[in-house]
């Protein structure tokens, strides 16, 4: 099974992030973290990062069309891209929002997920965790 995992604006920059909010993992060891839980499940991961939101609508569409699962995290995205969000829901495959803190815990803006309600499921709060735990449960719904 392969699994497209998306990641918007400025994850690729976590090394220099706040690390009380994002931990202490910078982008490529969160890369080859996400690529390693894969495996483990079977799993092939393309994870991919933009800043732009027309890539990741171009990336959606890809899956869209050769019905490719999707774990995304559209970060800031999430709280206002209505165009992420309609190509999102283009994806007919599962398709998972995931954060790595929890957008509820913290400033009042982020509590708005324009792409949840297009979503399967969403998963927050884990750090790396939090796409481990999307892959477990794409793994299940697509074999189970």
């Amino acid at each position: 099974m392969k699994v497209l995992v998306i990641n918007g604006p400025n994850i690729a920059r976590l090394d220099i992030r706040d690390s009380a909010v994002y931990g202490d993992l910078n982008y490529q060891q969160l890369k080859d973290f996400v690529i390693s839980a894969g495996k483990e499940l079977g799993i092939d991961v393309d994870m991919r990062q933009s800043d732009e939101e027309a890539e990741i609508i171009h990336w959606l569409h890809e899956a869209a069309d050769s019905a490719l699962p999707v774990i995304i995290n559209p970060a800031a995205f999430t709280h206002y891209s209505y165009a992420i969000r309609d190509a999102a829901e283009l994806v007919k495959s599962p398709l998972i929002e995931v954060h790595l803190s929890n957008p509820l815990s913290r400033e009042e803006f982020r509590h708005t997920s324009v792409i949840s309600g297009v979503a399967n499921g969403t998963i927050g709060g884990f750090g790396p965790d939090s796409y481990r735990l999307a892959l477990i449960a794409l793994a299940s719904r697509i074999k189970g």
